[in-house]
Parts: structure tokens; sequence; C-alpha cells
């Protein structure tokens, strides 16, 4: 056991004592929302009005009464929608991009708003917060969340930081799991469909006396790929994955304590994704392929492969009859091997052997007081974590095997303090205003080293390229405060109407560039050379910061059967992180360096709305009900100011990655009573407008906008719907789209290819900038996808 593992079972032995000491002398019930009964309730509720109890402010709230931008999905709905994991929510959540990210199976690219993180690599922080079971996940890998055992899950758009563990700048999404029943529970979920698609989840919940529950859940969710790697004979596009979750919870005689722990594993062995080539390989001449699933990549070193899991523990008492203590203590674990062909071609020209592994132990406190007037928190959380990688450059040269290898390693601890507090002048007038003083400290080393061989990480003895040193061996250390500032004024005019104002402060830590190069760093000073200053000075980066401004009606009308929730925004956002890397030459040798600056100012406005219609309820007499939800997210996002590598403002030719311009969702639902069942038939469909991939507009990448039909119908019957079975349908209509990519051709500052005479040359011939064969790679959304489910619970 590592000096990091044990530290977080100290922690939680810790945090486990001093809460029970604290909590004997008064304890109290626990808070309803999460409750089994409480679970129910709120999926018969959204289901008549579009309306969830939901804990985005830290306490049981109707959907409708929050001021704040949230979407929210049930797992009655995440069922009967035939939602998988978190990527599936972009569709019908406004402004927003969950996606999977390029070269991966499993890492998350998450935009909200026009603020995320595309690179997964350590020394950038994410911008959306990710957070399961209100445990903070520090890094993007593993944290493609597949859906099951869910209770809920929370879409918060714009910065968090008031009342939530981490700061993130622009928003947070919380997957809440299902608490144990008062009984025991078998449930069962099983799903046959498309490309061999098979999926099996298994739950066993069962109370041990008045005091302790235990329960289990198990997934099996494998599919054959959506196309083959013609090369090695492998799948391409396929899921195999083994997951757990094994929770214990304790509750006092009196119900007057609660804790609950849980544990959870994932392991992934999915083949490597590799991408489709958008043009003829400009040495080989390799032809395009005609299916976009389809790759010839020739690497498989490593052997692709994720393990995630984690330990948490909170743990709630009540200590008087207006305040609450809390404590959330965890710790997790990830590594993930991930060989990533960037030519999509046979020969070893620009594959990357990489590994990322992640560690991490949190610990919250928070202190909660609720009166008639008063609401609120103040709270402490504290994140110990490391994250390193390493990948190599193999390169198609005279030197088999030669090998241009990057490593970074990141550790972080932050501290920080917070509060929110919300004060009722009136019934209808309210006020509520919160702070968070954030401490960050940032250690880092990079090292850049060319070898021939693999290095040991991937099973190899390298022997360095011609004897040379290090290009780079970095070791840096960097400290950030900030203070970031809430303030929110409410006014409900009635019982069903809520109008809000909001200012709120977000904030992004600084760090190095994992994959930066110390020898392209400019010389200060000629006569004393490259300094270690210089090389900091290159390698770092300062925090992003956004002042973030919203406005929000919600609603209700027609004995509700008319809901809303319609916000407009206005952000500035300073210091923008702009991470990417270029190929360069280092030592002789081509590779991959880092060009991360603070480049930008910009601006973001925008609009959404959700809405819901019941256009008829309990029609021919028999609870019959028809409905329709719809969504449209609105965002214009300019940068005001960029400047790039040569010292010029290029903001006119600069755009924001991930962030489409209009996004859009209808989903019409029927709900029909059947034969002493229920039938519920729904379809989706989604638009999002055109969409870039990088800060600079590519032809290759850039995705047109796209719209996409989903649709399912669940037959739901027995006692408490015991037994369903569902059909359901994605992407019907076949719809081919690129969500991510690689590209490294010679393009000028519009993104524009250009040839050796600089002139820009659309259509070819291409000028590669790394490799012999050009880079311009593309990775796609799911095709057509059809498949059957069946679930029980006894």
């Amino acid at each position: 056991m590592n000096c990091l593992t044990l530290r977080a079972g100290l922690r939680l032995s810790v945090a486990t004592a001093a809460l029970i000491v604290t909590a004997i002398p008064a304890l109290a019930q626990t808070a309803p929302d999460t409750t089994p009964a409480a679970n129910d309730a709120n999926d018969a509720n959204a289901a008549l009005t579009g309306d969830i109890v939901v804990t985005a402010r830290r306490r049981s709230e109707s959907l409708l009464s929050v001021p704040i931008a949230v979407t929210a999905f049930t797992a009655d709905k995440l069922l009967k929608t035939g939602a998988t994991d978190l990527t599936d929510l972009q569709n019908t959540t406004p402004n927003t991009t969950l996606k999977v990210a390029r070269g991966s199976n499993s890492t998350l690219a998450a935009f909200i708003r026009g603020v995320g993180q595309q690179d997964p690599v350590p020394g950038f922080e994410a911008g959306i917060g990710i957070y399961l079971d209100d445990v903070y996940l520090n890094r993007p890998q593993a944290a493609v969340l597949d859906i099951y055992d869910v209770d809920r899950i929370e879409v918060l758009r714009g910065p968090q930081g008031t009342l939530y563990g981490r700061n993130t700048i622009g928003g947070a999404i919380k997957y809440v799991t299902k608490r144990l029943p008062d009984s025991p529970e078998v449930r069962v979920r099983a799903s046959y469909g498309s490309y061999n698609q098979a999926d099996a989840v298994v739950g066993l919940s069962l109370p041990l006396n008045d005091v302790i529950k235990i329960g289990v859940a198990g997934a099996r969710l494998s599919r054959d790929g959506f196309g083959k790697n013609l090369n090695l004979g492998i799948d391409n596009y396929n899921k195999n994955i083994y997951a757990g979750r094994a929770t214990l919870e304790l509750t006092s005689p009196d119900d007057r304590l609660f804790i609950r722990v849980t544990g959870d594993y994932t392991h992934d062995k999915s083949s490597p994704r590799n991408g489709h080539r958008l043009l003829p390989g400009l040495q080989s001449g390799a032809p395009v392929l005609s299916n976009v699933f389809d790759t010839r990549a020739g690497l498989n070193t490593p052997i692709q492969d994720i393990e995630a899991g984690g330990l948490s523990m909170s743990a709630t008492a009540k200590i008087t009859d207006h305040m609450t203590l809390r404590s959330i203590s965890a710790w997790r674990k990830d590594t993930s091997y991930t060989p990533i062909d960037f030519d999509s071609l046979p020969a070893a020209d620009v594959d990357v052997p990489a590994v990322y592994r992640n560690e991490q132990i949190s610990q919250e406190f928070q202190l909660l007081y609720a009166s008639e007037r008063l609401n609120g928190l103040i709270g402490y959380y504290y994140l110990d974590a490391k994250a390193a990688t390493g990948f190599g450059v193999l390169l198609s040269t005279t030197f088999p095997g030669l090998n241009a290898y990057t490593a970074g390693d990141v550790r972080t601890q932050t501290s920080s303090i917070y509060g929110d507090f919300t004060f009722d002048f009136t019934p209808q007038l309210s006020l509520s205003l919160g702070g968070r003083y954030t401490w960050d400290q940032r250690k880092s080393v990079v090292f850049k080293a060319n070898y021939i061989g693999l290095t040991q990480e991937f099973g190899g003895s390298p022997v360095p390229f011609l004897g040379t040193p290090p290009s780079t061996n970095f070791r840096g250390e960097a400290n950030f405060k900030r203070f970031t500032p809430r303030a929110s004024v409410n006014f409900k005019p009635s019982a069903n109407h809520l109008l809000y104002a909001s200012y709120s402060e977000g904030f992004k830590g600084g760090g190095f560039d994992p994959r930066g190069s110390g020898a392209s760093a400019p010389i200060s000073n000629a006569a004393a050379g490259r300094t270690y200053q210089d090389i900091y000075n290159y390698l770092s980066f300062d925090p992003e910061t956004v002042k973030s401004y919203e406005v929000g009606y919600k609603g209700s009308a027609f004995d509700r059967r008319l809901t809303w929730a319609l916000a407009g925004f206005y952000a500035d956002y300073n210091d923008v992180q702009v991470p990417g890397s270029v190929g360069c030459t280092i030592g002789g040798v081509q590779s991959f360096c880092g060009i991360t600056t603070n480049a930008a100012k910009a601006r973001i406005k925008g609009v959404e709305l959700e809405t819901t219609a019941q256009v008829a309820r309990d029609f021919a007499g028999g609870g019959s009900s028809l409905s329709i939800l719809g969504t449209l997210g609105y965002v214009d996002a300019k940068y005001r100011n960029f400047i790039g590598p040569t010292g010029v403002d290029v903001a006119n030719v600069r755009v924001f990655q991930n962030t489409p311009e209009w996004t859009l969702s209808a989903t019409p639902t029927l709900i029909v009573p059947v034969g002493g069942g229920t039938l519920t038939a729904n379809s989706t469909v989604s638009y999002r407008s055109l969409t870039h991939q990088f800060e600079t507009a590519s032809p290759f990448l850039d995705q047109p906008g796209y719209t996409l039909l989903d649709a399912g119908i669940t037959y739901a019957f027995g006692a408490g719907d015991r037994y369903s079975i569902g059909v359901y349908g994605k992407n019907l209509t076949d719809r081919r789209y690129k969500t991510s990519g690689y590209q490294y051709i010679r393009t000028d500052i519009a993104g524009n290819p250009i040839n050796l005479a600089n002139q820009p040359v659309p259509n070819g011939p291409y000028i590669a900038t790394l490799g012999k064969e050009g880079i311009a790679t593309a990775f796609y959304g799911n095709p057509r996808q059809v498949f059957g489910t069946f679930s029980a619970k006894f």
C-alpha cells in the first residue's frame, strides 16, 4: 500500500470517528431527498409535469424553484429514452457538449457555454466538474460514466464553487446513485441489439437489520465494433466493459445518524479506438476508406486497458434543530493504457503508445444551516492528487524503433473554504450571497528524450538515441490564490413563478504544459544562454477567470400543464488557457510539443430555454397523457483578443471549440394505460449547428450542423412497475457526424491548408507538419443502433 492510499484510509477513518462522536449527543433524521420513497415520487412527478426534485443547492428543492440553470434526468427518464452513458445527455441539454475524447473509449471531453477541456493530459484542470455521489473526479480519464444503478443526473451550467467541493469555472455534472431500499430487492436489466450489443446489469439490496443495509450492483457491457481494423483484424469502436459497485449504509435505530460507504470498479478492455483518415496517404497514396468506422491503424502496443475505481464515505448528522454536519471522504485511482495511431496506417508514422495514471484523495466538511428564513452552508474542501502521463512518438525512419518520448507528472494540492446563504426577506423576495477562497499548489515534472525502443512502462528497455541526453528535464512549482464571489436576487411574484438575477465568478488554476519543450524556450539573455527561468516562463501558464451574469425566469401555467425555465447569460472570460500541440523537431527527431498560453480574452452570451407542455392529460378518460419536452440553446462566443505565437492579435480568425451556436431538441412523450400496465412512447429530434473542433477553423475536422433522431417504446407492468420491456433506436437516420479528430497539416492563420509557396490549397497537395503521410483523422458519433431491454425488480 503506497503513502497516498494509506493517507486516504486514515482520513476516511478519522472523518468517520469524528462524525460519529459529534453526532451522538443530538442526532437527527437524514435528509429526505434520496430516500427510496422520494426516488419513486420524483419519477412520478417528473412524468406528469417535467419537474424534478434536485439538490443543486445542497438541499432538496423543486427544479422549477432553483434559481440556477440546471437540467435534471431521473432514472425513469434515462431508462425510457435508452440512455447508456453520460454522452447521451448532450442531445437534450442546452449549450452542452459531452463526448468521448479523441483516440479513447472512456475519457470525457465536456464543454458548457463555451468553457471546457478537450486535452486530457495532466496539468490542465477540467472546466466542467464531474461528481460521482458528490465526489469530484479530478481527471477526465474513465469519466464517461455508464448509466446503471443511478437515481438521477444533474447538469449545472455556469461557474460553481460556493456550494461544491472543487471550484469549476464552466459548470458541474452530478451523477447520483440510488439509495438502498428498506426491504430486500433484486434488480435485473438486460439488453440486446445492433452490433451484438449485449448488456446485463444486476443489483441486490439486503437490509441485515434495522441499522445496516448492504447492496451490490454489477454490469457487463459489450458490443461488436461499428467498424474493423483492416490491418490488425480486430474490432474498431467496440465495447468490452465490466463494472461493479458495492454499498454499505448504516442508520442509527432512532434514525439519527446516516453513513454511506461505497466502492466502485470499472475495467474497460475495448479495442483501441482509431480514427478515419480524411485524405490519401501523402507518401504511400493509401486511399480513403469508404466506411468511416474502419481503420488501417497498425499500433496495438500497449494493449488498450483501462482500470478505474474508488472508495467514498458520506456521513450526515444533525447537531441541532437547525444545523447539520456532513463529511465526504474519498480515494480514487485509475490507469489508462491507450495506444493511438495518429496516421491510422500500418506504418509506424506517428504512432503513440500512451499511459495515464491518476490517483486522488479528497476530504470535504459541510456545516448546513436551515431555518424558516435563512438557509445555507459553509464548507472546507481538500484535494491531494497526482496525475502522470508517458507517451512515445514512433516514427518511420532509418532508425527502426525510434521513440520521441515525453513524460509529465503533476501533483496538485488544493484547499478551499466556501459558503453560500439565502435569506428570505419575505415569502416572495430572497437574497443569496456566497464566496470561495481557493489555494492551489501545482508541482510538475516535464521530461523529453529520444530513444531507440519503447520505454519501461511499455515493456521495453530503451537506449538513448545517438547518446543524446534528455532535451527537457524540468521541475517546477506554482501557487495560486483566488477569491470568487456569488450573489443572486430571487423574486417569486406567485407560487408558480420565479425570477432571478445572479452574478458569479469562476477560476481555473494555472500550471505547466506536460508536453512542452524546454529546448524551445526563448533565450532572454544571449550571454547567459537558456536559463531555468526561461524554461519556467515558457512551460508555465496562468489561471483563467470568468465573470458571469445570468437572469432567469422559471414558472408554470394552466394547472402546471406548461412549465418553463428560461435563462439569459453573459460572461467575460479572461486569460483563457489555450492548450495545444504542434509538430516539432527535438534533437533532430520529430515529436509533439505543447504550446499552451493565456492568449485570449473572450465574451460569451446566450439564451437557454427548457419547457414541458402537457398537450393532453387524462384524455379518453383512461389516464393517458401526451407531453412535449423542448430545449433550446443559443450561444454567441467570440474572442476579443487572441495573441498568437508571433505576437499578433488573431482574434478575428479564432473560434470557440466544441461550442455550436445552436442546440435544439424536441421530445414528444405519449403515456397510455394498457392491460394493467403503462405504455410509454417517445421520440427525440435534436439539432446541433456548426461545431469547430479547435480554436482554428478546419476544413477537415469541423462538423456542419446535423440532426439526430432517437425513439423508444417502453411497457411497464406489475405492482409498482415491477417489470418493463422496451425497444429503443438511436440515430435512426444513420447520420455520420464528426465528434473530434487530429490534424497536422500546414495551414495559414485562418486554418486554410497551404503549400510550400504559402498559397491556400483547399484541395491539396497537402504538406505534413508531423510524420510523412499527413495527419487529418476524424472520429465519429455512433451509427444507427436498435436494441431491446428487459428489466425487473423483485
